[in-house]
């Protein structure tokens, strides 16, 4: 996109961006308003302290204010428009006292869209949204396109990548391929939009600490992937996603996905469906067979998602660190159990998200050889026959190792969320994991 569209949105508004974080989106977000021109505000809960890589990231701009530690309602007022971070709830005081004075408020993916949709009418806006598969066939969607000579660009909840700075290199009959959890989507229902082709992988229990065991309202922050879209959208769904659409919305227009055979080198039913559904919205894109088989094939999968890390002394080693659900982790149990024919060892454990955990105790207790659980609010709830718990990554590695012998499966696929006190985010959780196994090899 040329710069003189982009800037005419930026150029000397005040901005104040709620939430600057530690995950580099709002760090590129914020870079990109100041490069602008915006006059910009950040404000946090955390201190500039906690701050501090984010903080330094931005140091060439001199015209950005900060106010971190905690809001004041003054930064929400007098402003042309208030950049809100994913997770911060609708209902927040500070964001109401924005909308109440007639602020917009904004979320990066769906004003990039917004922005997008008015200014480059052949551009293609793919999202992605479900509680479990988004990632994985995001990715794979993005892959597919490229194969074929498109040129991709990929955002929404992708680890380190700013959406505006997308503004700088999107052009007309480009591709956006956007990963949207349901946080992400309020944006979207705020500015009554959609992406063109709304794909559904997944609806199970999930956030339910954020949104108060109501699972209503966990879907209706993930329609808003399909609610607004026009007349020649289309919305590609799962089978088991669209059973659960089917609960609480009459929509009927849908692109089931269908069970292809297709050739993968991930393993898991969990990613065939990522396959199928990326197969529909190939056909969608005008891709033939042959080219969507062929690049689905050549698709390596992503880190972090049952992540295949090779051999550790004679072990075999799965990252599947964003397994954040039960669902999930039974998921990457089940893949192991149905392709190798074997009881892996698994690594779980951590924060509470507020979700049932019976089919997750009982799935574990029967399909693995033994479970090491990592210390958390989450594995306090668990009810487990040998309960041994560690209280740190590293220890709970060790444990897995002494128990392993040669020709045995190691997953780390933790069911529980991440926050504590060793870890901000999944990805640190991630790295860590990475990191302690390089003295294994």
């Amino acid at each position: 996109m040329r710069k003189e569209l982009y800037e005419s949105y930026f150029k000397d508004k005040k901005v104040t961006v709620m939430g600057l974080g530690l995950l580099g989106r709002g760090v590129g977000d914020t870079a990109f308003l100041a490069s602008c021109g915006a006059e910009v505000l950040v404000t946090d809960m955390k201190s500039e302290k906690e701050l501090e890589t984010s903080v330094l990231a931005l140091k060439d701009f001199a015209h950005i204010t900060y106010h971190c530690g905690g809001h004041d309602v003054k930064d929400f007022e007098n402003k042309d428009f208030i950049m809100k971070a994913a997770g911060v709830p609708l209902d927040n005081e500070y964001i109401s006292h924005a909308k109440k004075n007639g602020i917009p408020v904004y979320m990066s993916a769906a004003f990039v869209c917004d922005i997008v949709m008015k200014t480059l009418p052949s551009c293609v806006i793919i999202g992605v949204t479900g509680t479990r598969g988004k990632s994985m066939t995001t990715h794979l969607i993005a892959h597919m396109l490229r194969e074929n000579g498109s040129r991709v660009h990929i955002g929404g909840n992708i680890r380190g990548i700013a959406n505006l700075p997308i503004l700088e290199s999107i052009e007309d009959g480009d591709f956006l391929v956007l990963e949207l959890d349901s946080w992400q989507l309020q944006g979207f229902g705020d500015l009554h939009s959609s992406p063109h082709i709304a794909v559904f992988t997944s609806f199970m229990d999930d956030h339910m600490n954020y949104y108060k065991n109501d699972k209503s309202l966990y879907f209706n922050d993930k329609a808003h992937i399909y609610r607004h879209q026009k007349e020649f959208d289309v919305l590609i769904v799962s089978p088991q996603a669209y059973d659960e659409i089917k609960k609480y919305d009459n929509k009927k227009d849908v692109i089931l996905a269908e069970e292809r055979n297709l050739t993968m080198s991930m393993i898991g039913k969990h990613n065939h469906i990522s396959g199928n559904l990326a197969y529909e919205v190939g056909l969608q894109c005008g891709l033939d067979d042959e080219s969507i088989r062929s690049a689905i094939k050549t698709f390596s999968g992503i880190e972090g998602r049952l992540e295949d890390m090779g051999l550790f002394r004679g072990v075999r080693l799965f990252n599947d660190n964003n397994a954040t659900t039960g669902d999930a982790t039974i998921a990457a149990i089940s893949a192991i159990n149905e392709t190798y024919h074997v009881q892996p060892i698994i690594i779980m454990g951590g924060t509470d998200k507020g979700l049932p955990l019976e089919s997750l105790e009982q799935f574990v207790e029967k399909n693995t050889k033994a479970y090491i659980l990592l210390a958390g609010t989450g594995t306090d709830r668990l009810q487990l026959s040998k309960k041994h718990v560690y209280e740190t990554l590293e220890e709970c590695i060790e444990q897995a190792f002494t128990i392993a012998e040669v020709g045995d499966y190691i997953v780390f696929s933790p069911a529980f969320a991440s926050f504590n006190k060793y870890f901000n985010n999944e990805y640190e959780r991630n790295d860590l994991f990475v990191a302690l196994l390089q003295k294994y090899r």
